[in-house]
């Protein structure tokens, strides 16, 4: 949801999501609640968070991978936004978590858009 968020609002940058353990496809209820606010991320894949990533990226969030489990992100500085894995509850968690990254990624591209102008 990050991923199509900031894609969505952020120009000349691009953003790439992965995870420790990805799934082997996107949550149905991630589909349908994006939907809900005109973004379709039916083709999207989820992807092994990888070194190269890491080492590519300008700036690395993660969503709760610091709270426990090993991280690879934690190799790198790394801003964690604590947002819960929606994953197995009802279709209201999916929204709240959706608009919950929604509000951060704006404020992210704000932040980085001033500083581009800045």
């Amino acid at each position: 949801m990050a991923e199509a968020f900031f894609n969505r609002l952020a120009k000349g940058a691009k953003a790439e999501s992965a995870g420790t353990r990805p799934a082997k496809s996107v949550n149905p209820l991630a589909v349908e609640v994006m939907a809900e606010v005109g973004i379709d991320i039916s083709g999207a894949k989820p992807k092994p968070l990888t070194l190269e990533m890491l080492e590519g990226a300008d700036r690395v969030i993660t969503m709760g991978c610091l709270s426990g489990e090993l991280c690879p992100a934690a190799l790198v500085p790394t801003e964690d936004w604590g947002i819960e894995d929606p994953a197995g509850k009802s279709m209201e968690k999916f929204r709240e978590v959706r608009d919950k990254i929604r509000k951060r990624v704006e404020a992210l591209v704000e932040e980085l858009e001033g500083k581009a102008s800045g």
